[in-house]
């Protein structure tokens, strides 16, 4: 759900990047107060996860794929503000070094994927774990309702800002978003209720713990992104569908240029071994910057 470059203009770019900025800095307040921190091995891990898995686009109806936004499940994981922090991490890891957005709409983007989807989605299945009748499925009803919910949200804020900007009538873009992504968000509630069966804390203490704790989070992205990224799908994703269903998608010039960008590495003829490496090389720069993001925030639990 990248909003490409240039297709948004005027004044909402710097709008929505203001209260991006605005929501970041709260929730790096929040985090750093937090009485519950994610091991800074962990954070780095989860987040690098969520780069790799965002590249395997799934097939849906209609010509369509999707891909996992990763928002609810990584504030299930890592807590709300950290979740934030992680997928607002992604979003711009991406634009900056694979041109997967642009930086003139990193605002919104952020806005959309870190702030409403992990942001909101992850305080809806906080409440939902407390209203929702105790039993075993308890978690997986919220956590599956909060996913889909989350894409849901993400898609009605991209509408508005593609109509806010005047490049669709609010009352064409809000129902072709919705609707596409309606299926997409059955696939993100499928695959956040599985990873979070697999990355879950473990209950016991002490290093094997915390070694797990990282340590399947970030093979789990290894593996995607060297064995199954080359293997996504290739069709266009639901804003890249209705856009093209509206003809209103162009390509525009990147502010820079990027030897990765489209997740391919400039000067390799195997586009499958490309698409591989650019996977490799995303997931080790989201985890060491991820990594030393949550190392200050997590030493104020020792201060």
């Amino acid at each position: 759900m990248h909003i490409p470059q240039n297709l948004l203009d005027g004044s909402i770019c710097p709008m929505t990047a203001v209260v991006s900025g605005l929501c970041l800095a709260g929730a790096a307040l929040a985090a750093h107060r937090s009485a519950e921190k994610p091991h800074p091995l962990r954070f780095a891990a989860i987040t690098a996860f969520i780069f790799a898995a965002q590249m395997m686009n799934f097939p849906i109806s209609g010509g369509t794929s999707g891909h996992l936004l990763g928002g609810v499940l990584a504030s299930a994981l890592l807590g709300v503000p950290f979740g934030v922090l992680a997928l607002a991490l992604v979003v711009a890891i991406q634009a900056l070094a694979f041109a997967d957005g642009g930086l003139i709409v990193l605002g919104a983007n952020v806005l959309n994927m870190a702030v409403l989807g992990a942001g909101l989605g992850g305080l809806l299945r906080l409440e939902l774990l407390k209203r929702l009748p105790a039993g075993g499925s308890r978690v997986w009803i919220a956590t599956g309702l909060a996913s889909w919910v989350s894409v849901m949200l993400a898609a009605l804020a991209c509408a508005i800002e593609l109509a806010l900007a005047g490049v669709l009538p609010l009352e064409q873009v809000v129902p072709a978003m919705l609707g596409v992504h309606a299926l997409i968000g059955v696939g993100e509630a499928l695959i956040t209720c599985v990873a979070l069966a697999l990355f879950k804390q473990p209950a016991t203490v002490g290093a094997v713990s915390a070694s797990r704790g990282f340590a399947v989070p970030a093979l789990a992205a290894l593996l995607i992104a060297l064995c199954l990224s080359p293997f996504a799908s290739p069709l266009p994703d639901g804003l890249e569908a209705v856009m093209a269903h509206y003809q209103v998608l162009h390509e525009a010039a990147p502010l820079f240029v990027t030897p990765l960008a489209d997740y391919q590495v400039a000067g390799i003829a195997s586009e499958g071994l490309s698409t591989a490496l650019a996977g490799l090389i995303g997931v080790a720069l989201t985890f060491l910057t991820a990594w030393a993001l949550a190392l200050p925030l997590t030493r104020a639990r020792a201060a």
